[in-house]
């Protein structure tokens, strides 16, 4: 009885060897610069968090890989439009062009 106790405790613990960690999280981010202080950046339509507001310096945007819609808004109006690509672990940059806008 004790060696069927052992041998099921055994296999049950190998189990454990083969469970699969958590997918590590997609790293890829846009960064966006020159922005104007006060305006806020949009992406795919959605504020993107709690410091999306910018005050002179770059603004890192974590996003998931695809293609994505970036916008910078100032009150209700829209300054600046880019559809970007960022690939899998990439680093995006984007440079607000005096509130100019590319689709």
């Amino acid at each position: 009885m004790k060696n069927f106790i052992f041998m099921a405790l055994a296999c049950l613990s190998a189990c454990s060897w083969f469970h699969r960690a958590n997918a590590p999280r997609d790293p890829s981010e846009i960064i966006v610069t020159g922005a104007p202080a006060g305006s806020i950046a949009f992406v795919d339509g959605v504020q993107s968090g709690q410091t999306a507001e910018f005050s002179g310096k770059p603004q890192v945007l974590n996003v998931t890989s695809g293609e994505h819609v970036v916008e910078i808004h100032i009150g209700d109006k829209v300054v600046y439009r880019e559809q970007t690509f960022v690939g899998t672990g990439e680093k995006r940059v984007i440079k607000v062009l005096s509130g100019t806008g590319r689709n």
